[in-house]
């Protein structure tokens, strides 16, 4: 056989190749292959085996992993990447007690970003995507969800998808792009949120018909959107086409998961405080639990979700950054994995399944992304790690020695010498 790359000398190997979403107790079934070799023809897997099986390739390129790990490309099911601004400044304040509804009278919080990215210029909302999507990349990431939400108007939301849809042209990172216009709700409507829902669910058939996003997401919390104003609004978005995603049961536990199953969400996220009815429904149905540890961390809270009971009862989990300026200000997916492993008690194997394959079904990506299978796209990171235990284990740091992307050498770690 002959391929454009062939990388041999693997050490472990994991082809994440279950036909997914993965569940429960089978979310700590992990393949490992050790010893193999893989072959690239174009932008696609060509040909898996054993190192001593290479003699049968021959290769325009060999790449030696020097026995290191070898993984499909990292799936990031949510993140919210287009914004402007920053908000380092709102850190010294929570460390004071500040709580967060006098950081919002001051100007700051979720609407501080929001003016932000309602004064930024397209072209400057594309730079700064740019520079965080390099940044993903570097860090073994090969497919991502952006949303919107930092517009909570008509022309700010629908510039954050336009610059998604030019940033996914633009960069390598397959975008998988979701409208979030049902963020928060602005000061303009505080007594009539009904009627903001209405004026976002107006933005849906120009959404639909300009191709600017797959999902339509909504915030169901305390203070937000109650679960019937996001059943109405989610089955608008059906009702045009859309599949739906929702934030559920972040702070309290309003029923958000058992509403992303009745309405049958791809995936329902954050979780963080779930009912035991919640957690039933989500392992008795389709939808995906898309886990953001870091939030918790980042925030300080003592609460996190119960991934652990989650898996047990059968559900399919994923995890994810929740990249965004003011709650998770990390590209680093690595040091989720940490997290989960230490906050969560998930075991290697189940967090492997939640970054490859369970998350690439979280964000209809499932038959493209996260596995390494022939004839699927060359998504491969080669890691400088032994085993795939070592990644969640050495916290912190940035594992990546190599990305390829759709059969081409995305990133490579430079030696100092």
């Amino acid at each position: 056989m002959q391929v454009d790359i062939l990388i041999t000398n693997i050490g472990q190997l994991l082809p994440m190749d279950k036909k997914g979403p993965v569940r429960g107790a089978d979310m700590n079934d992990l393949t490992v292959w050790e010893d193999a070799a893989l072959g690239i023809k174009g932008n696609q897997v060509a040909w898996i085996g054993a190192m001593d099986e290479t003699d049968q390739v021959e290769a325009d390129e060999v790449i030696s992993a020097h026995g290191k790990l070898v993984t499909p490309g990292l799936v990031e099911p949510h993140t919210h990447l287009v914004f402007g601004g920053s908000r380092e400044k709102e850190m010294a304040l929570k460390q004071k007690g500040v709580p967060y509804l006098d950081i919002l009278k001051q100007g700051g919080g979720i609407l501080s970003t929001v003016r932000s990215t309602q004064e930024a210029t397209h072209e400057e909302l594309v730079d700064k995507a740019l520079f965080h999507l390099d940044r993903m990349a570097m860090h073994g990431i090969t497919t991502m969800e952006a949303k919107s939400g930092y517009g909570l108007d008509r022309e700010t939301e629908l510039k954050q998808l336009k610059v998604a849809k030019e940033v996914s042209d633009k960069h390598p990172l397959d975008l998988v792009s979701t409208f979030l216009g049902a963020h928060a709700i602005p000061p303009s409507y505080k007594d009539n949120p009904d009627a903001f829902l209405d004026h976002m669910a107006d933005l849906f058939d120009e959404i639909k018909s300009e191709n600017l996003a797959e999902f339509v997401d909504i915030f169901t919390e305390t203070g937000v959107f109650t679960v019937e104003q996001s059943r109405r609004y989610l089955q608008k978005a059906k009702e045009k086409g859309f599949r739906v995603k929702v934030h559920a049961d972040e702070i309290d536990p309003l029923g958000g998961t058992e509403l992303a199953v009745e309405v049958g969400a791809i995936s329902g996220d954050h979780l963080a405080v779930t009912s035991d009815e919640g957690i039933k429904q989500l392992a008795n149905s389709d939808t995906i639990g898309v886990i953001l540890p870091g939030t918790s961390f980042y925030l300080g809270k003592e609460t996190y979700a119960r991934a652990r009971e989650m898996i047990d009862a059968g559900a399919a989990v994923s995890i994810s950054t929740d990249f965004n300026p003011g709650s998770c200000v990390t590209e680093n997916l690595q040091l989720i994995m940490s997290i989960a492993a230490l906050k969560l008690k998930m075991s290697p194997e189940e967090i492997w399944h939640a970054v490859t394959v369970n998350a690439a079904h979280a964000i209809g990506r499932g038959n493209e992304a996260g596995s390494i299978t022939i004839g699927r796209k060359a998504d491969i990171v080669i890691w400088d790690a032994p085993n795939y235990m070592y990644i969640p284990y050495h916290y912190g740091v940035n594992h990546v020695n190599t990305v390829i992307k759709n059969g081409n050498v995305l990133f490579q770690r430079q030696e100092i010498r």
